[in-house]
């Protein structure tokens, strides 16, 4: 296939729940200090047969430490009301549209290689696909951490249910399915964390700019509902974190938990 695949990267300075989340300084193992944003514009640098990768931001600041580090930028309107709104505004500085748009959210700077590969292999082979997403199976570590997560009334991880076909059912910020069973650190639960990455066709990204917010995305704070809501098929691709641990920074909390990995994964 000879599709043409960019990565864009959302990034916004006025979090809810993290004010100037994307500039948050993240320490490496050899104690080098790069933002969040340099961190998953490495993350997206790192995946094979990507034209481009861009970072989308309507804040200027964001956008002069982006430059510094030799990012691409594509300013956005200040309205936009979540990642894949800014992901389409975006794409209106493009004079040539991509065949398929991968969002890796600014939140997610460990996230493998091989999930956004996996997103754009599913929209290669399946040309009716028009919106991808990885999850990744729980085991009980992680599972107990997102449990951990609401019953101190933090926002952590999203989850996922999906059919037999691998298309979404339902996501939330609570745990779901519910399950009342203890698991092993190393033991596979039914839960399926969703990964905050996204592949798309550009006529469905217009589509969604054009909707407007729904019912379900301002109840749950997931963007991805608006397709669901609007009947728009989003396939879940089932990922391996093969020995990683996947963690995006939704809270202050999780910046130990993140600096942890990249010091065990040995990321400068």
């Amino acid at each position: 296939m000879n599709d043409k695949v960019i990565i864009i990267i959302p990034a916004r300075y006025a979090s809810t729940r993290y004010p100037g989340k994307p500039l948050a300084p993240l320490k490496g193992a050899t104690g080098k200090v790069k933002p969040l944003i340099e961190r998953s514009w490495d993350a997206a640098k790192a995946v094979s047969g990507v034209s481009d990768v861009y970072i989308a931001t309507d804040d200027a600041g964001i956008a002069r430490e982006a430059e510094r580090f030799g990012a691409k930028v594509l300013m956005t309107g200040e309205d936009c009301a979540n990642g894949t709104e800014r992901v389409a505004d975006a794409l209106r500085h493009l004079d040539d549209l991509p065949d398929i748009v991968v969002n890796l959210q600014g939140d997610a700077p460990l996230t493998p290689s091989w999930f956004l590969s996996a997103l754009i292999d599913e929209m290669h082979a399946n040309p009716d696909v028009q919106m991808a997403t990885p999850v990744l199976r729980c085991d009980g570590e992680m599972l107990a951490n997102l449990r951990e997560d609401r019953r101190n009334g933090r926002v952590g991880g999203t989850t996922a249910v999906f059919d037999v076909n691998h298309d979404a059912l339902y996501f939330s910020k609570e745990v779901v399915p519910y399950t009342d069973d203890s698991y092993n650190a190393d033991t596979m639960t039914p839960v399926f964390h969703h990964v905050g990455a996204y592949a798309y066709r550009p006529a469905t990204l217009k589509a969604y700019h054009d909707w407007g917010v729904c019912e379900l995305e301002q109840l749950e704070g997931l963007e991805q509902l608006r397709f669901l809501q609007r009947g728009v098929r989003v396939r879940c691709v089932e990922v391996e974190a093969r020995g990683t641990v996947f963690w995006e920074l939704n809270n202050p909390t999780d910046v130990a938990r993140i600096e942890a990995e990249l010091k065990r994964r040995g990321e400068a």
